[in-house]
């Protein structure tokens, strides 16, 4: 049973007869729990009563463990955490850089969504970082209230209103998407062997780790499906529900340094495992690339050897941006000028490409979105599926924007014989 006692205030170590009231109540474990500052007795005795009623209604919280700091809340939040390897990097690099220099040592019961719009309001960084940032405190903050250190989430269900204008240049729509000319001049460019990963990926809409990951054995698997009293097929690339995906993260060692990770891991949602189907003449180059290749995974480096971000972009910049002329030199050789084709290419964009092709050819949308490994929202999501039609039509016209770029070029084919 609650109750309230008095305290007395001291001055220069002496007693004084000026007192307040302190709470004093019983624990869940046992122990007695007190609460002081209160102005009269019975105020104190209603508090301490609230806390057993809450108790026994099981939605009490410790007022303690509330005042724990954010930051040794976050560790304790992390340890516990299962996410795939790239999700962890993104987070510690989130906290590091942005979360943990202002809130580390604020109690958790101390942070408000006042002070935390405040501060988004702030930061420099990309808007979609800093979205990111305050979307990862709220996760933690759930955590604290699950582990009931709060009895509530401040941050639960609030939108971030009045950011800055995003420091990073915005694109035009046409720089958001490469025509199919674009995409045979650049892939041309980079040659067969490295121009077959740009062809693919914007005319699959691979991501880059499923892309990369993609080993020979999955690649050109038949689809074969009942229709029409016969049965139809297509080669696919199958990306695998188990290894389908290349990721390349940092982690920490226990000395705390950053050490650097490729491993193959499970795709990014159950979605994105799935089976995308192959127009015609990307099947038949694929075939003329794996009957050259030696190694297990279709696209990798000239060596065999899975890419690291940075080495493809050393590749996929001067092909797209252009270079200038480079004379012999010892240890180099020469290089011919190229002209600007689409500057800032990137294999995202190319993705952004292909689901931009689907579009404009009428892809049917439960097809479309099977394909870039997408959940189709809503009920619909349930009860609409992609029928044997729908991917011909879907191949035919592919296939059709492939040749009519080929025309429009005056090429024959996308590489040079």
């Amino acid at each position: 049973m609650a109750y309230a006692e008095k305290v007395y205030k001291v001055r220069n170590g002496v007693k004084t007869k000026q007192f307040t009231w302190r709470a004093v109540y019983k624990k869940p474990d046992g122990k007695m729990g007190t609460r002081p500052g209160f102005p009269t007795a019975r105020l104190a005795k209603e508090w301490g009563a609230e806390q057993e009623a809450a108790m026994r209604a099981g939605l009490w919280t410790d007022p303690t463990l509330g005042r724990k700091k954010f930051g040794e809340f976050t560790r304790e939040w992390l340890a516990v955490q299962k996410p795939r390897g790239r999700t962890t990097m993104n987070r510690h690099e989130r906290l590091e850089r942005h979360i943990l220099p202002r809130w580390e040592h604020t109690p958790l019961v101390a942070i408000t969504w006042f002070d935390v719009e405040a501060w988004a309001r702030t930061l420099t960084c990309a808007r979609s970082t800093t979205m990111d940032s305050v979307g990862l405190m709220a996760r933690i903050m759930n955590g604290a209230m699950d582990a009931r250190y709060i009895p509530a989430n401040p941050l639960a269900g609030r939108r971030l209103t009045g950011l800055p204008p995003d420091p990073a240049r915005q694109l035009t729509d046409e720089e958001s998407w490469a025509t199919p000319e674009v995409v045979l001049q650049v892939s041309r460019r980079l040659g067969p062997w490295l121009g077959l990963h740009t062809l693919t990926t914007a005319f699959t809409g691979l991501r880059w780790g499923e892309l990369v990951g993609l080993h020979r054995d999955n690649t050109l698997v038949e689809r074969r499906q009942q229709h029409d009293g016969g049965v139809f097929s297509c080669p696919t690339l199958r990306i695998d529900p188990e290894v389908g995906n290349l990721a390349e993260y940092y982690t920490r060692t226990a000395e705390g340094k950053r050490q650097a990770v490729r491993v193959l891991e499970p795709p990014k949602n159950p979605q994105s495992a799935r089976m995308v189907d192959v127009p015609p003449f990307l099947a038949l180059l694929l075939d003329a690339h794996l009957a050259a290749s030696p190694f297990d995974y279709t696209f990798c480096t000239v060596t065999g050897k899975w890419w690291w971000r940075s080495e493809w972009f050393r590749y996929i910049r001067p092909a797209a941006d252009g270079r200038e002329a480079r004379p012999k030199a010892r240890g180099a050789a020469v290089k011919e000028a190229w002209d600007p084709i689409m500057p800032g290419l990137t294999m995202r964009l190319l993705r952004h490409t292909h689901d931009t092709y689907q579009e404009q050819v009428g892809v049917r949308s439960v097809l479309g979105y099977e394909q870039m490994g997408h959940r189709y929202p809503g009920i619909k999501g349930t009860y609409r599926h992609p029928t044997p039609a729908m991917r011909q039509e879907r191949l035919d016209a592919l296939q059709e924007l492939y040749e009519r770029a080929l025309r429009n070029l005056g090429w024959k084919g996308v590489w040079e014989s």
